[in-house]
């Protein structure tokens, strides 16, 4: 009898023990958590938007979009009636060599892009005066698309052209990979899972593709490595949705 009473009092107590569990679970969740933050801060990828809120970006050269919204996990810019200007949109903090990784949707006959090294300058009323762009577009539809394989979605644009057939239709979501490593001196656009785009991101190589490129003459293009990444205002409606970034 006592070795089933000793039993007894074991299983009782695991038993008890297994009841204060769940609030021993809780706090390894959040300690998880916080370690998924700090991985993230530490070269891992970095969220700039989960579909609930603006907290990493803001206005060019401004303060709090009006024009861009969340909606549906996506971000949405779409143009105010009688605006304006532009409302392009920048992260608030400044990137050297990332990989950044989003999905895009443009409206019908619709023009975007996204920039990496903006400089932000009242004296410059648009990111592309400073930034690099790689093309968002209706290859369709605009007439961007007509004006040469270099202003296709995913170009490196005016200077590296992208190949036709990758893009899905206005109205569908693409997914862009953009690589910029400044350490190994290349960049790299994967669109939709196949690499569509390869190029120089400093150096004599660039500075030859810059030369014979509408920017040749634009004393701010490209001069600086760091900046900011600009999802661009081109007057037409476009979504975002999905974006991280992993610095390298």
């Amino acid at each position: 009898m006592k070795k089933i009473t000793l039993t007894l009092g074991l299983a009782l107590a695991l038993f008890a023990s297994c009841k204060d569990q769940p609030k021993n679970s809780e706090k390894e969740e959040v300690a998880l958590t916080e370690t998924e933050e700090i991985q993230q801060e530490t070269g891992e990828w970095t969220v700039l938007f989960d579909g609930s809120n603006l907290d990493h970006w803001h206005v060019y050269n401004g303060a709090e979009p009006t024009q861009w919204k969340v909606v549906d996990d996506a971000l949405v810019f779409t143009p105010a009636d009688n605006r304006e200007g532009t409302e392009n949109l920048v992260t608030d903090s400044t990137y050297t060599s990332f990989v950044l990784s989003l999905d895009w949707k443009i409206s019908e006959g619709g023009n975007s892009g996204v920039l990496w090294g903006v400089q932000e300058d009242p004296k410059l009323n648009e990111p592309y005066y400073t930034g690099a762009e790689i093309q968002v577009l209706d290859d369709e539809r605009h007439p961007d698309a007509k004006a040469g394989t270099t202003h296709r979605s995913g170009a490196l644009y005016d200077m590296i052209a992208a190949p036709e057939g990758v893009v899905k239709p206005a109205g569908e979501w693409n997914t862009n990979e953009i690589t910029i490593d400044y350490d190994n001196n290349k960049g790299i656009v994967v669109m939709n899972g196949e690499e569509v785009v390869t190029f120089p991101v400093t150096g004599e190589e660039w500075d030859a593709m810059v030369a014979k490129s509408k920017f040749a003459d634009w004393e701010a293009f490209a001069k600086v490595k760091s900046g900011k990444i600009a999802l661009q205002d081109h007057g037409n409606q476009v979504s975002y949705r999905n974006i991280k970034i992993k610095q390298l």
